[in-house]
């Protein structure tokens, strides 16, 4: 029938934690009008969240540059050609500093990033230091380290570890034109090493890489498919740095941006098919209007990164964040998530 829309996934099923998601119903959620599409995001996030709350979180690059991985998109690899210098692994006492920083600045949520394809065991040690004297703050902790195995994974969580982050990037299907040095399983393998020793996952990926609407499903679908969904779910938008693969080839032009009305698609249909999950408005937010987060915000965001580096990229700063939560009458978030409460609930 003409103008008739999509078919949809039954509303009865779509606040519960599903896993059986169709790439034709998720492709049916970012065919929706834009404003019923986010409607229903906002429906459903307030049936599983507080609404007027965003948990702030911060980034620290705790090792810099010098990744083999050939990831497409990151100026942390050693073959992107950018003026990035390589660091060795921040000493404990000033990564420490810089987390009770972010706590004094009203951060709810410390995360470490080091630019390894994997860690060694020798870094180890100097990782749970990190990981112990930030939860002894009162900050939650996530580590982003590469790929795992078993045995450290296991060393993560009897240090406390909250989170661990390793993002899937982008629909398995297109996940070999944006790296080649390991595959979509080896991600897998990582997630399943970190959910075997019972930390949280915090998984998502980047959007504006050239891809199309449906490597968008595919990457959503990948997500919401998982044996149990992540508790956080970041959605970067790219950063096109020149230098790199991807920031080379969409560099000046029409591709090197997404489209704001399908980022803000994006972040609704991920609330959608994952109702208890953090989404987290990441990388690609200073370069956004405060309309565009705030049409995430009403989609079911309710996490960003503060401060005013993430990584090594430039980030809004707590300054403007401050004004736009002022602007919007959104406050900073307290509690703990709902995915974390029901797993320490039940």
């Amino acid at each position: 029938m003409a103008g008739a829309h999509p078919p949809t996934p039954s509303r009865e099923r779509e606040g519960e934690q599903r896993t059986d998601w169709t790439r034709e119903e998720i492709a049916a959620l970012f065919d929706l009008p834009f404003t019923d599409l986010v409607l229903r995001a906002a429906q459903t996030h307030a049936a599983h969240h507080a609404t007027g709350e965003v948990q702030l979180c911060t980034l620290l690059s705790i090792k810099t540059g010098g990744c083999p991985e050939d990831c497409g998109y990151c100026n942390q690899s050693a073959s992107a050609e950018t003026d990035l210098k390589a660091t060795k692994l921040m000493d404990v006492r000033a990564v420490l500093q810089s987390a009770a920083q972010a706590r004094d600045a009203g951060s709810q949520r410390f995360c470490m990033g080091a630019a390894w394809r994997n860690p060694k065991d020798r870094d180890m040690p100097a990782i749970i230091e990190m990981v112990k004297g930030v939860r002894q703050m009162g900050l939650e902790t996530c580590m982003t380290l590469g790929m795992l195995e078993p045995h450290q994974a296991q060393q993560l969580a009897d240090a406390g570890l909250d989170y661990y982050n390793h993002n899937i990037d982008t629909a398995p299907e297109k996940y070999g034109d944006i790296i080649t040095t390991r595959t979509f399983q080896d991600r897998l393998d990582t997630l399943e090493n970190v959910r075997e020793a019972g930390i949280n996952v915090c998984c998502g990926g980047i959007v504006g890489m050239g891809e199309t609407r449906s490597d968008r499903v595919g990457f959503i679908h990948a997500l919401a498919t998982l044996p149990r969904h992540p508790e956080s779910v970041p959605v970067n938008a790219l950063i096109p740095i020149k230098g790199t693969v991807l920031g080379n080839m969409l560099a000046d032009t029409p591709l090197a941006k997404i489209d704001d009305i399908e980022f803000v698609r994006t972040v609704a249909v991920a609330r959608i098919t994952m109702p208890m999950s953090m989404v987290r408005l990441s990388a690609g937010r200073e370069s956004m209007s405060d309309a565009t987060q705030a049409l995430c915000f009403m989609a079911g965001a309710n996490s960003i990164f503060t401060g005013d580096k993430l990584l090594t990229s430039g980030n809004a700063g707590d300054d403007a964040d401050a004004a736009l939560f002022a602007k919007l009458g959104l406050r900073p978030m307290q509690g703990e998530e709902p995915m974390r409460q029901e797993k320490t609930c039940c």
